[in-house]
Parts: C-alpha cells; structure tokens; sequence
C-alpha cells in the first residue's frame, strides 16, 4: 500500500509548532505506515525536530516559509498576498499530490478562502462545509454542519450539506441510511425563514436522503438523529455555546471540592465521572473539524488545541484519506444531481 502523507500547516493555531511537532512525534510512533510534510519557519521548526529527535527522520518533509495568514487579513488579502503562506503552502502540497490531506489550525475564514481557492470544490458542490462530531446521550455521534465557513446559506446549500454529512456517517461510522434533521427554531413545519423552510421541502423530495424534519437547540445531544444540518451562523454558535457551557460547568465542579476529608473523598469519586462526561464537549476532546465538499481531505484543528487534540485533528485525516472520503462524496452527489437543482 503506498504511504500516505499529511501536510501540516506548523504555524497555524495559537501555539503554533510547540503544539504540532509533539503531535507529529506521537503519529509516527502510532503510524508506521504514515508521512507528515511540515510547512512552516525553520527557526521554530528545525530546534523542536531536534529537541523531540525527529530531525533525521525519513517519514518527515519540510518545506520552509516565514510567512503567515494574519488575524486580521481579509480574504481577498488571504487569497492575493498570502499564497506562499504556510498554509496556502501546505494546502497547495495536496494540490500538487504530495500530499493527501491538509491539517491546520490556523484561521477558519483563511483555510476556508485557500481551500476553495487552492483545493477547488467537487462537481456539483456550491460551497464546503466545515462539519465536526459532537457526543450524544446515546453513547453514539452527531454529526453538524456548517460551523462558519457559509454564514448565508441558502436551500440547496443546505440539501448539499445534508448529502455530505449523510456520506461521511455511512463511511466513517458505518450507519446505513443515517438521519437527518435541519436545525430549526421549533419543530412545526411553518417554524423558521423562508430558506430552512425551502430546504425541508427539497430534503422531503430527495428520497435518498432519510430527512427526519427540524430539530431545535436543546436536542443537539440526544442522539435524535445522525446529522443536524444548518447555516454556518447559527452552528458556530450552537458549537461555542456548547464548549463554553462545558467549560463553565466543569469550573463549577471543581471548585465544589470541600476540606472535609470523607466530603473530599465523596466528591472524588462523583467529581471524575461528571468531568469524563463534560470533557467529552470541550474542543480538545473532539478536535478535528473537516471541511466537507473540497477534492480532498483539510482538517480543521481548534485554534487552542494543545498537542493531544492536534494529533486527534491528524488522526482525522488519516482516517479519511484512507476511506477516500472526498471521493465518496464526489460520487454520491453524481446520483444527487436532479435532486440537488433548485427548480
């Protein structure tokens, strides 16, 4: 079977290489079979290569650059003056096929316009999804897109979405016919704007799809459904929401923690099992945003991902590269084709 190869964007995400190149030392102890190109500066790079050991490593390409997409450039700026960037570098590596998949942590708005710009959209794709997995009650995964990439979305973006989430829960977890519900304020059909209510009705008629109707806010755990479909407004919001809201609880929690010595060791048999059930919605837990609808795999770690969660991100696009997820998407909405037109 021949390599597979993982570009990295080194200098994208709040810590930047201190993050990615512990990471990448864990992969390549977990993944005999896996490359990784880094991309970023050598001043930063080449001194964490040697301190972790990985300078003479033969499974590690480099390709050197100072320059990086800045928080406030603008995307007509990001794609203008920031291709040699490292991560317009890393994601033109999978362009090139030198790579298979691309993994940053850099900004959503850049790797959005880059990918798009660099990678291109499959046939038959208007825009691509940035999607994660969130924990449900039901021990399982739900799905969720868009998180930001497309803040106005109109109807049948939606329906693409839908398909897409529906292609990537039947090959990564193996679901047939997986759910799909749209993200709405309230569960009747005349509840929300003329667009999701637009879209109910395309999903409705696409028979292929198995369209469960709307879902509210306070169902997003409940494992109701396998994909919860929405614009990229209103689930970045509803993603946010969820991580601060885990955060906040599990500050409360641990300041709970009392003197008493039998209090103590009440609350230290309560207190992990509530943080294992909490952590499960902090962004580190499930790193690893993909960006669904591009002709190849680009991962989206969490800007504030410590080392763990950037190697959860490369673990996903491992795992995708290898189910040739893109294509599968590709082909599936060949079959959509009539279905994905509004009319």
């Amino acid at each position: 079977m021949q390599r597979l190869t993982i570009a990295l964007d080194a200098m994208g995400g709040d810590s930047g290489p201190p993050v990615v190149i512990p990471a990448v030392k864990r992969i390549l102890e977990n993944y005999p079979d896996i490359a990784v190109h880094l991309v970023g500066d050598p001043v930063m790079l080449n001194p964490l290569l040697k301190h972790y050991q990985l300078q003479s490593d033969s499974r590690i390409h480099l390709t050197y650059t100072s320059d990086v997409v800045l928080p406030d450039d603008k995307p007509l700026t990001i794609i203008r003056s920031r291709r040699s960037s490292s991560m317009a570098k890393a994601l033109k590596l999978v362009a090139d096929n030198q790579a298979d998949a691309c993994v940053s942590a850099g900004s959503t708005g850049a790797l959005v316009a880059l990918s798009h710009s660099i990678l291109k959209v499959l046939p038959g794709v208007d825009r691509p999804a940035l999607v994660t997995a969130l924990p449900n009650k039901k021990g399982t995964k739900t799905l969720l897109l868009d998180l930001g990439a497309n803040i106005n979305c109109h109807a049948n973006l939606l329906v693409q979405f839908a398909m897409m989430g529906s292609v990537l829960v039947e090959q990564l977890w193996g679901v047939n016919n997986p759910s799909i519900a749209l993200l709405n304020i309230g569960s009747e059909a005349i509840k929300g704007n003329d667009t999701i209510r637009h879209a109910s009705h395309l999903l409705m008629q696409t028979k292929q799809l198995n369209y469960r109707g709307f879902i509210e806010g306070n169902q997003l755990f409940n494992g109701q459904c396998d994909v919860i479909v929405c614009d990229g407004f209103s689930g970045n919001i509803a993603l946010k929401t969820a991580e601060g809201t885990a955060e906040y609880l599990l500050d409360i929690f641990s300041s709970l923690v009392p003197k008493g010595r039998i209090k103590r060791y009440l609350i230290s048999k309560l207190l992990p099992t509530i943080a294992i059930q909490l952590n499960q919605y902090r962004p580190d837990q499930y790193n690893g945003a993909c960006m669904l609808g591009l002709n190849a795999s680009v991962i989206k770690s969490h800007g504030r991902a410590d080392s763990d969660a950037f190697y959860q991100a490369i673990c996903e696009a491992i795992e995708q590269s290898k189910l040739h997820i893109p294509q599968m998407i590709g082909a599936k909405i060949q079959t959509y084709q009539d279905t994905l037109t509004v009319n």
